[in-house]
């Protein structure tokens, strides 16, 4: 691997070993609130919230993409980044807290109001975090990331919990998230030097620069979040709380897996973005190295929701079990297609991912309104896959032309996962025939156990064999057996030692 992929490589390590660990803390939180919350706690707050992802889209300039990409940025860029975020953050909070009276209204739920007057200081409070942080990718130093943000996630994870356990209602979600956003603001000088000043000096520099991000955060948030307002104002807040769930649960690949490792690929695209020949071998690399997780993780998440959700959530739950299969399959596609738009953004194509952005919201829609109409939540969890399947063709096209790649190299890089991860699905569907479980949560516990062990040994033992009779080609599974086995040779010399 060239130096540059290495510096990719060991960033994705660190990243996605934090979300690996976030996602421990994340499912442990979860499991506990859901067995101590009902369904209509989580669908009040998420309401809330819808509201509150519409207007970080005024505070979403991504200055963080522009100074990442613009090797040149100094100390005017950082502070004039800053002063925007604030003096926006504090005009959002305002908006937001004139909303809830609104808001309650439009949802015929009074309780709302209270919870977005308490959120919104919690919006106003984050324009304040340092801008400094922000150096830490730029300079590809993902060890002080990893402190940064795991610290962040630790300290939400120890106020919520007890909050939950000693008020048992969705009073624990909003005060849990206050004390989160402060935290983390407190925190963002503690661990960065960095002290931004007021100043407006490269205001038109940084939104000439992110213009079209603006324009692609706007989609962005159609796209993910356009189906809370439908599902919450026709089916309400239980509804909405089963879709919530599911959605968060089906798309783990993408947002827990996937998402560390593009965070880190970007700042290594831009430093290589004039190089195309080198550009398109690292985004090879990437696409692999998230086809080795992301397949395997969806995939599985399929051939075990209905162990998995009345074991781990409850059984109040088990609505949801369909929804999140489709969904499941959803978050692997979306895996698979994010990456891509990184490569746009390094090279200043930032209009690429606007469009593709624009395209799959006009597909989402065509689907997502019959089908939440006649099939409710499991309707919109088909129109967001169907949204994923047709732009699949109009996404790999263009990729291939922009980094003249042929259309079926990309996809050559996720064989050897896909079949190992079918594999697995097919090993944990014999298991699982070979007994008749009592609707008991021990017994569901046991199997997805079960389950969970033998879908691993089978899809490594299958994707190293299929590997091998490669012939052992360079890339993230050389990457990974070398270091599996160096691991074991170790162990192998203290036992014998």
């Amino acid at each position: 691997m060239k130096h540059i992929d290495k510096q990719i490589a060991k960033g994705a390590a660190w990243m996605v070993a934090f979300k690996l660990i976030d996602r421990s803390m994340g499912l442990v939180s979860t499991v506990v609130l859901a067995r101590l919350l009902v369904p209509a706690d989580f669908g009040l707050v998420a309401m809330a919230m819808v509201l509150i992802a519409a207007l970080q889209l005024l505070v979403s300039f991504s200055f963080d993409v522009a100074l990442i990409q613009n090797r040149n940025a100094g100390r005017e860029q950082f502070d004039t980044a800053f002063t925007i975020n604030l003096l926006f953050a504090l005009g959002a909070g305002l908006v937001l807290a004139a909303l809830a009276w609104p808001a309650a209204q439009f949802y015929a739920e009074p309780r709302l109001e209270l919870v977005i007057y308490l959120l919104a200081a919690g919006f106003a409070l984050q324009g304040a975090s340092n801008i400094g942080p922000v150096m830490f990718r730029r300079e590809m130093r993902f060890d002080r990331e990893f402190k940064f943000l795991f610290a962040k996630r630790a300290a939400n994870l120890l106020v919520t919990l007890p909050l939950a356990f000693w008020l048992q209602n969705y009073w624990a979600l909003v005060i849990g998230q206050l004390a989160g956003t402060l935290f983390s603001v407190l925190l963002s000088y503690n661990v960065s030097d960095y002290r931004p000043r007021l100043s407006l000096k490269a205001k038109s520099e940084l939104f000439h620069s992110s213009k079209w991000l603006m324009i692609v955060n706007v989609l962005q948030f159609l796209n993910g979040r356009a189906a809370d307002f439908v599902v919450g104002r026709i089916a309400g807040t239980q509804a909405l709380g089963f879709y919530t769930i599911a959605f968060e649960v089906a798309t783990l690949p993408t947002t827990q897996l996937v998402s560390p490792i593009n965070r880190a690929a970007f700042a290594g695209y831009a430093k290589v973005a004039a190089e195309q020949g080198q550009l398109r071998s690292s985004f090879l690399n990437v696409i692999a190295s998230i086809a080795l997780f992301a397949l395997p993780a969806g995939i599985g998440i399929v051939a075990v929701a209905d162990l998995m959700v009345p074991a781990v959530l409850g059984w109040k739950w088990t609505p949801m079990v369909p929804a999140l299969q489709v969904l499941a399959v959803f978050g692997v596609i979306q895996a698979l297609q994010t990456n891509i738009g990184y490569v746009y953004l390094a090279t200043g194509r930032p209009q690429l991912v606007a469009l593709f952005s624009a395209l799959q919201f006009a597909a989402l829609l065509l689907f997502l309104i019959p089908g939440l109409m006649w099939w409710g939540v499991q309707g919109a969890a088909w129109a967001f896959l169907l949204s994923a399947i047709v732009m699949i063709p109009f996404n790999q096209g263009l990729l291939a032309r922009h980094l003249a790649l042929g259309y079926l190299e990309s996809g050559a890089t996720m064989v050897r996962p896909l079949l190992a991860a079918l594999a697995m699905a097919g090993a944990v569907w014999l298991l699982r025939r070979q007994f008749v479980l009592p609707a008991e949560t021990g017994a569901y516990l046991a199997m997805l156990a079960g389950c969970a062990a033998t879908g691993a040994l089978c899809y490594g033992a299958v994707l190293y064999l299929l590997w091998r009779a490669a012939g052992k080609p360079p890339g993230p599974e050389q990457f990974l057996f070398d270091k599996i086995g160096a691991r074991l040779r170790r162990l192998a010399g203290k036992s014998q030692g």
